[in-house]
C-alpha cells in the first residue's frame, strides 16, 4: 500500500499509536529499531531521526557516528500484536549519511544498487518467493531456550502431533492482518520444525518480509511459552532449517525465464542466470549460508543441498526448477539458510544471475540421478563439485569472487569478512562438549 506523510501522520493519531519503530538491519542481519512516541512521527516521516551508528555492529568509526534514518513510507504497518503500553506501529527505514546521501553499509541500500543495475539491462522486476523454515522449542523455568521439543510430528503431521500448531496459526493469521498472504504452513521433517510459505514479491519487499515474518515468530512464539529459532542446524542427527530461495526475472510484465519453444519450458535467459549461479555460488555461500552452524546443514542425508548441480526436478540439486511454467517459471536455489541477511542475500544471487546472462554462459547438463547416491567418482566422472564445507571456506571463495566484492561494495564486504573473521577464529579455538566427551578420558 502506497501511503504519504500525511496518510501515516493521520493513522497515528486516529488509532492511537503509542510508538513507532523505525527498523533497519546491520550487515549481519539483525533487526535493529529506534522506538519512537507518536509525537514524535512529523520528524520520522521527514527524514528527521538520527542515531549513533558506531553502535551498530558493521556501521561506522566512532568518529563519523552519526546517521539518519529516511522511512520507506510503504512500509509502514501496525503491528497486530497487542503491546504491553498501548499499539506500537513500524516503518523499515534506508540509512543516509548526514548530508542525505545514502550510506554505503546499509545492506537494504546493497539490494537497492543491484536492483539498478536490473533495471539498466533492461528488466524491470526481481521477484523472490523464500520457503522459511524454523523451529519451536520449550523454555525452562528461566525464560531460557532449551532443544526440547512440545511435538514428536513429522513432515505435513497434524495435531495431536503437533503442539505447535497453535502457535503457527497465530503466526499466519497476525501476518495476514499485516499484509502478507500465506500460501502454506506445515510441520516440517523434525520434530519441532515448521515452515510458513508467503507468497512472492520483488526483492526489497521479499527481504524487508522476511525481517519482519522473523520478528513476529519470534514474539508470537515468546508470548506463547515458547523459543523460536531460525538457526539452521540446532540438533544433531535431523534435518536443519532452510529457506529455500524461488526467484525469476520479469521485463514489460512477463516472466522471462519462460520460453514455450524450449522442451523444458525456459528461456536461454534461464540457463543463463542458472550458469551464473553455479559460477559464483561458492563466495555466494558466505553470505547465504553465513554461519558456523550453517555448515552443519549441508552435508548429505537431510536433504540439503552440498553438490553443484541442477535440475529441473531433483530435490538432490542445489538448483531446482519447480514444475509451474508460464508467469510461475523460477529457479530455486535451496542452500540459502534464514540467518542469512536477505537482504544482501538476494543482491548476490541477483549479481550472479546477471552475470550469468551479461556473459551469455550455459550451465553444465542437469542431473536427474540422485547426487546423494553417488560416490566420488560418479560425481568426478559428472564434474559435481562440492560447496564450501565451513566458513572458513565460504569466506575465502567471497574473498576470490571480484564481481560479488563489487557487488557488495568496499564497506560491507570489508566489515562483513572481518566479522566473519572472528567469528570462525572464536569457533576454532573453543573447546566443544564434542571434544571432551571424545578425549577427556582416553587421553
Amino acid at each position: 500500500m502506497a501511503f504519504t506523510k500525511e496518510d501515516i501522520i493521520r493513522i497515528v493519531r486516529e488509532e492511537d499509536i503509542k510508538f513507532v519503530r523505525m527498523q533497519f538491519a546491520d550487515i549481519f542481519g539483525q533487526l535493529k529499531n529506534v522506538a519512537l512516541t507518536a509525537s514524535q512521527v512529523e520528524k520520522a516521516v521527514s527524514n528527521e531521526i538520527m542515531f549513533d551508528g558506531s553502535s551498530v555492529e558493521g556501521f561506522v568509526r566512532i568518529d563519523e557516528s552519526d546517521q539518519c534514518l529516511y522511512p520507506d513510507l510503504d512500509t509502514f504497518v501496525t503491528f497486530p500484536w497487542r503491546a504491553q503500553f498501548g499499539k506500537t506501529a513500524r516503518l523499515i527505514c534506508d540509512v543516509h549519511n548526514t548530508d542525505g546521501s545514502p550510506f554505503m553499509g546499509d545492506p537494504r541500500n546493497v539490494l537497492k544498487r543491484m536492483l539498478e543495475k536490473m533495471r539498466a539491462m533492461g528488466y524491470d522486476t526481481f521477484n523472490v518467493g523464500p520457503e522459511c523454515e524454523f523451529f519451536l522449542f520449550k523454555t525452562d523455568e528461566q525464560g531460557n531456550p532449551t532443544t526440547e521439543t512440545n511435538d514428536e510430528a513429522g513432515y505435513f503431521d497434524l495435531g495431536p502431533l503437533d503442539h505447535g500448531e497453535t502457535t503457527r496459526r497465530e503466526i499466519c493469521l497476525n501476518l495476514e492482518e499485516m499484509g502478507f498472504e500465506i500460501e502454506a504452513s506445515h510441520h516440517e521433517n523434525a520434530a519441532g520444525q515448521h515452515e510458513i510459505d508467503f507468497k512472492y514479491a520483488d526483492a526489497l519487499t521479499a527481504a524487508d518480509n522476511i525481517m519482519t515474518f522473523k520478528l513476529a515468530v519470534k514474539l508470537l512464539a515468546q508470548k506463547n511459552g515458547l523459543h523460536a529459532t531460525f538457526m539452521p542446524k540446532p540438533i544433531y542427527g535431523v534435518a536443519g532449517s532452510g529457506m529455500h530461495t524461488n526467484m525469476s526475472l520479469f521485463k514489460d510484465g512477463k516472466n522471462v525465464f519462460y520460453d514455450p519453444s524450449d522442451r523444458r519450458g525456459l528461456s536461454k535467459e534461464a540457463y543463463s542466470f542458472i550458469a551464473g549461479i553455479l559460477a559464483h555460488v561458492k563466495g555466494i555461500s558466505a553470505i547465504t549460508n553465513p554461519l558456523v552452524n550453517s555448515y552443519k546443514r549441508l552435508v548429505p542425508g537431510y536433504e540439503a543441498p552440498c553438490y553443484l548441480a541442477w535440475s529441473a526436478s531433483n530435490r538432490s540439486a542445489l538448483i531446482r526448477i519447480p514444475a509451474a511454467r508460464g508467469q510461475s517459471t523460477r529457479v530455486e536455489l535451496r542452500s540459502p539458510d534464514p540467518a542469512c541477511n536477505p537482504y544482501l542475500a538476494f543482491a548476490v544471487c541477483l549479481a550472479a544471475g546477471l552475470d550469468g546472462i551479461e556473459r551469455g554462459l550455459t550451465p553444465p547438463e542437469e542431473i536427474t540421478e540422485n547426487i546423494f547416491a553417488m560416490d566420488e567418482a560418479a560425481r568426478a566422472a559428472h564434474g559435481i563439485e562440492n560447496l564450501p564445507d565451513s566458513l572458513s571456506s565460504a569466506i575465502k571463495e567471497l574473498q576470490k569472487d571480484q564481481l560479488l566484492m563489487d557487488a557488495l561494495g568496499d564497506h560491507v564486504s570489508s566489515y562483513y569478512i572481518q566479522g566473519k573473521r572472528r567469528e570462525w577464529y572464536e569457533y576454532k579455538t573453543r573447546v566443544s562438549s564434542w571434544e571432551r566427551e571424545k578425549y577427556i578420558i582416553n587421553y
